[in-house]
């Protein structure tokens, strides 16, 4: 049986307009949860050094974003979470595939959430198909 990497999720809760105590305190408060969704191997904070460009560091760490290892097979789980904890708060997800490639979504419903998670199963099985072309495999993923 193939084994299945883990997908980086990129968390952003920079849209939710708290302040810098606020968004701290609700960080501390959804790292522990997130670590207990089926499928989610690690989680943690991202650290200033790691700063995607044009973000406001201060300290240590961004306490707007989280970065989790994921289950490809478990994504499911995960965005029944945030839809659950965020289901009428903007927030911003960015997945890296193993690949490389990347996939940023936006979600602030119940309804934007379930379609993300489609568009992250979607971008996860073009993967797929992407990897079993360069092993030799046909395949009728297509490549714009």
């Amino acid at each position: 049986m193939a084994t299945t990497s883990n997908v980086q999720v990129t968390i952003s809760l920079s849209e939710l307009g708290l302040d810098e105590e606020e968004l701290q305190a609700e960080t501390q408060n959804l790292l522990p949860q997130l670590r207990e969704v089926d499928g989610v191997e690690e989680v943690g904070l991202v650290a200033a050094t790691e700063a995607p460009e044009h973000s406001k560091v201060g300290g240590d760490f961004l306490w707007h974003l989280l970065n989790a290892q994921v289950n490809p097979a478990s994504f499911k789980a995960l965005f029944g979470f945030l839809s659950d904890r965020f289901g009428n708060k903007p927030i911003k997800l960015a997945l890296k595939a193993p690949d490389g490639r990347e996939l940023n979504l936006e979600a602030s419903s119940r309804k934007e959430f379930e379609f993300a998670m489609q568009q992250a199963q979607d971008f996860l099985n073009n993967t797929k198909k992407t990897q079993d072309s360069k092993d030799g495999e046909g395949s009728t993923a297509n490549r714009d």
